[in-house]
């Protein structure tokens, strides 16, 4: 494990399971899938572009942990409860990952804790 170091912080959302927020290996940032949740772990309410700036929010408090930032993120993988929320997602994703990185999103069945959409990424470690 000397090869790898966990990350954690508490300007994000905790894990709701046995896993890291973030783990930093091989000169990458492997962030976990972020929810719509505050750095408390309450679930956003509002809409699908709250959610997904509450998300993205925590990614970027995980990678500074990291020693990383956003601008180094090369691999985005967003699960959607819903395709219909691809649009809404998209407005406010692009905000954040501006340098526009590699990129997938499915539409999941289900999600944990009923939320409708998490979001992964892979990040390059240190700054740019």
């Amino acid at each position: 494990m000397s090869d790898m170091q966990k990350v954690f912080t508490n300007k994000a959302t905790a894990p709701v399971g046995p896993y890291s927020q973030a783990v930093v290996a091989g000169g990458q940032v492997y962030v976990s899938g972020q929810m719509p949740a505050d750095a408390q772990g309450n679930l956003v309410e509002g809409t699908i572009a709250q959610k997904t700036e509450a998300a993205c929010k925590n990614i970027v408090a995980i990678l500074e942990e990291a020693g990383s930032d956003i601008s180094r993120v090369v691999k985005v993988n967003i699960f959607l409860d819903d395709m219909a929320h691809f649009g809404e997602m998209n407005s406010v994703y692009e905000k954040f990952f501006a340098h526009k990185p590699a990129r997938s999103c499915i539409a999941a069945k289900a999600l944990p804790k009923g939320i409708p959409l998490e979001i992964e990424c892979i990040a390059l470690a240190g700054k740019a």
